[in-house]
């Protein structure tokens, strides 16, 4: 899969991500492209992930081909016209945080209810134990601890984002009706949803209010707002793939979610090659107590 060259002069910038930035065709409104910053095998990952996914009948758009400018690597999809993030929603009208934030439970709930064929994506499992190898920056008796509890939560061949911030859901609105689309599927596995969930928590509950309003584009507390809302329509749910929350209060899910949310300093640390501290408090407090 050899990338196609492109002219960037034909494009123009319409947002910037942690690792590239997403541009719209000039003159062809059905083309959009995302250039990744630094990882050239990041755009191939995402493309094979991306053709993957859709496939499978996951709301998600359309994925084209190979690009490179000359200098970064990047994937074509499918515009998704006049497309909004939940995170720019609940930003540009915080009073429907609570809206948005049971649609997205429940597009979630749909993800994690889809069983796949283990054999053609990784488990979330092993992702985790290989970023926890690469991690320098915890001992190796925090290691055992940690790889000791992800072995010990269940197994699913259920599937996963991987990376399921509430940016990376977008939906669509016409006459009334939303249409929702997950987004940036590179990090897409299989296995139990708390993995997943725990990123949910750790945007919405765990990051400085800087970091959330330039990211998410909404302050922490209509963040916090979301989080309980998300929380109650997906765990109160007759579709929840987690048994036993049916009646269980916020106090209790985040007990849960928390440990989870902890483990996404994995993820973190191995993008940024820096130790998080906000995250591994977390961890302190529960997995490494």
């Amino acid at each position: 899969m050899e990338p196609i060259r492109i002219d960037l002069n034909e494009y123009v910038r319409a947002g910037e991500g942690a690792n590239g930035a997403s541009y719209n065709h000039k003159t062809d409104p059905s083309i959009m492209m995302k250039l990744y910053l630094r990882n050239f095998e990041s755009a191939r990952t995402e493309l094979e992930m991306a053709k993957k996914v859709y496939e499978l009948g996951i709301p998600t758009p359309e994925p084209g081909d190979l690009v490179t400018d000359g200098e970064r690597m990047g994937v074509r999809f499918r515009r998704i016209e006049g497309k909004k993030s939940y995170s720019r929603a609940c930003g540009d009208d915080p009073d429907r945080a609570e809206e948005y934030a049971r649609e997205f439970a429940q597009l979630c709930l749909k993800l994690h209810n889809m069983h796949v064929d283990t054999t053609q994506f990784e488990d979330v499992k092993q992702r985790q134990y290989k970023w926890l190898r690469e991690n320098p920056f915890f001992t190796d008796e925090e290691k055992q601890k940690l790889s000791a509890f992800i072995a010990a939560a269940p197994d699913a061949d259920t599937a996963i984002h991987g990376d399921l911030q509430f940016s990376n859901g977008i939906f669509v609105e016409k006459d009334g009706v939303r249409t929702p689309y997950f987004i940036d599927l590179g990090d897409f596995c299989y296995g139990y949803p708390m993995f997943d969930l725990g990123m949910v928590y750790l945007c919405c509950k765990l990051n400085d209010e800087s970091w959330t309003l330039e990211q998410y584009h909404m302050t922490n507390a209509t963040a916090a707002r979301f989080w309980d809302a998300f929380a109650e329509e997906y765990f109160h749910s007759p579709d929840c793939p987690i048994e036993g929350y049916a009646n269980a209060g916020l106090a209790e899910i985040e007990q849960a979610v928390r440990p989870y949310a902890g483990l996404k300093t994995l993820l973190v640390e191995s993008c940024t090659h820096h130790p998080m501290p906000e995250f591994r408090a977390v961890l302190k407090e529960t997995i490494l107590k």
